[in-house]
């Protein structure tokens, strides 16, 4: 928690990327996002280099408690080696990691 801020984050560090969840602020904590109305964010995908780091990284989303869309698994609709997980976050912002490469 930094209290100065009213915000809770949680963090992933990769030598690429750091990429945090934010809690909302107290003022707006009963607001809702929708991914679908107009001007929204729709989703935010991660490529992975591997399914076994789709899984991992699967594992750690869901040891801290987001809210599972689809575990990993292969999306058929986006083709033959479209293997990924689905999540969101508290605001009910939808995220993925997806690996599409032949295994």
């Amino acid at each position: 928690m930094i209290e100065e801020h009213d915000l809770y984050v949680i963090e992933y560090w990769h030598e690429n990327i750091d990429f945090a969840i934010c809690s909302p602020r107290t003022a707006y904590i009963n607001d809702t996002v929708h991914r679908r109305k107009p001007g929204a964010f729709h989703h935010l995908g991660f490529r992975a280099d591997s399914r076994k780091e789709v899984d991992e990284l699967y594992q750690k989303i869901e040891a801290i408690g987001a809210n599972i869309v689809y575990p990993p698994q292969i999306f058929l609709e986006h083709g033959p080696n479209y293997y990924a997980t689905f999540f969101k976050d508290l605001d009910g912002i939808k995220y993925e990691i997806v690996h599409n490469k032949p295994v």
